[in-house]
């Protein structure tokens, strides 16, 4: 999957804040499938449906995953698809609602019922199964390493021996730094942007991250530069309340119907294809 990434356009993508904690997403037609089996009363579903939106814990700001467009109002980008096309097949139109969320915050939004589910880049891990459940994964990256343009000494994961490494906190990159170079000095900020904005300042040597992520970063901003491969395997996953395997197996099956339509590879093609050369990826094997 690495290698996917190993080229990107000379495109920019704009970033743009919004005030507020969440957003509308204006109803549209959409060529996605909707539903049509049975839903119990009270469940997940039936409340989505009855509420007439979805509401979804994500960003943005992460161009190619999640950003607002300021002309439009309209989220752009693989995640924000992905989530237009659940939206269609829960409630037959593709109206979402964004709620911001921080990697701290992911999980207290699901928990309290804030929102129905995380579209963030969010990777599974062993530990966050047991707070959260999720459905995928729905996309794979690995944690890759960007610093600024030009700047040498870097060019592979035990290169960050004894340096200052910029991370997002509560991310997986914490723990892949630790692994590859047990010297290094981390530094955490809640945002990608803020973990961008410190590493141009200089706060840090290197910045570790989601390489899907650190691609969208890039393809905007010609102060970064990505260096060699990913050196992790980061299954990104749909978060979903803890215990709600009814919901999880009925998202599970929305991703297999997707991916074998091709409105999968369709959503990477206009979003995260657009700076990758090459076709479409396989989609990753969705486990229980």
């Amino acid at each position: 999957m690495g290698r996917l990434f190993a080229k990107i356009s000379a495109g920019t993508v704009a970033l743009s804040f919004v005030a507020g904690c969440s957003t509308a997403a204006e109803p549209e037609k959409s060529n996605g499938p909707v539903f049509s089996g049975t839903v119990a009363e009270g469940s997940t579903v039936d409340r989505i449906r009855k509420r007439g939106v979805l509401k979804i814990g994500g960003s943005q700001d992460a161009p190619l995953l999640s950003q607002l467009d300021p002309v439009s109002g309209k989220l752009t980008g693989f995640d924000a698809e992905l989530g237009r096309l659940l939206a269609q097949y829960i409630i037959g139109s593709p109206k979402t609602e964004l709620v911001t969320a921080t990697s701290e915050t992911r999980e207290p939004l699901l928990g309290n019922g804030t929102v129905d589910v995380i579209l963030q880049t969010y990777t599974i891990t062993p530990a966050r199964r047991e707070r959260v459940a999720f459905a995928g994964p729905y996309y794979q990256s690995g944690q890759a390493i960007a610093v600024r343009k030009g700047a040498s000494g870097i060019s592979k994961p035990s290169d960050l021996a004894g340096k200052t490494v910029i991370a997002g906190a509560n991310t997986p990159a914490i723990a892949a730094i630790k692994e590859a170079a047990p010297t290094a000095k981390i530094v955490e900020f809640s945002s990608d942007p803020e973990c961008v904005t410190a590493l141009k300042q200089s706060r840090g040597d290197a910045y570790v991250q989601d390489q899907a992520i650190l691609v969208a970063d890039a393809s905007k901003d010609s102060e970064l530069q990505l260096v060699g491969e990913p050196f992790t395997v980061d299954p990104y996953g749909i978060g979903i309340k803890h215990g709600d395997e009814e919901f999880t197996k009925f998202v599970n099956d929305w991703l297999r119907e997707i991916q074998k339509s091709g409105l999968w590879q369709e959503a990477w093609k206009k979003s995260i294809g657009t700076v990758v050369r090459g076709d479409a990826p396989a989609p990753p094997a969705i486990t229980p």
